[in-house]
């Protein structure tokens, strides 16, 4: 089954904080990995414990994009979109924990 992805407000305003050769490596790498069976582990993607962003996360280089599954309606809203620096992750220019 194929998945529709929508993105929210704030993952939108992530995005564009990005160059966009950046946007382009995440937005093929969201339409590759979460298309089909979002929900599945796999090397790039994993289900996170309890926190505040989103259940799921996808690896994609040094950036992380954060997502929630709704396998009823077959959506995936991708939550928000954030860099890896070492051991912090920045969203929207802010270091988020996790």
């Amino acid at each position: 089954m194929k998945f529709s992805v929508e993105f929210s407000a704030a993952a939108r305003e992530n995005l564009r904080g990005l160059r966009k050769r950046d946007q382009q490596t995440i937005a093929d790498a969201i339409r590759g990995h979460l298309t089909y069976q979002p929900a599945g582990a796999t090397r790039n993607r994993k289900l996170l414990e309890e926190n505040p962003l989103a259940p799921w996360e996808l690896r994609v280089g040094d950036f992380r994009v954060f997502y929630d599954v709704d396998e009823g309606a077959a959506t995936v809203v991708i939550m928000a979109v954030g860099r890896k620096v070492h051991n912090g992750l920045f969203i929207g220019g802010e270091e988020v924990r996790l």
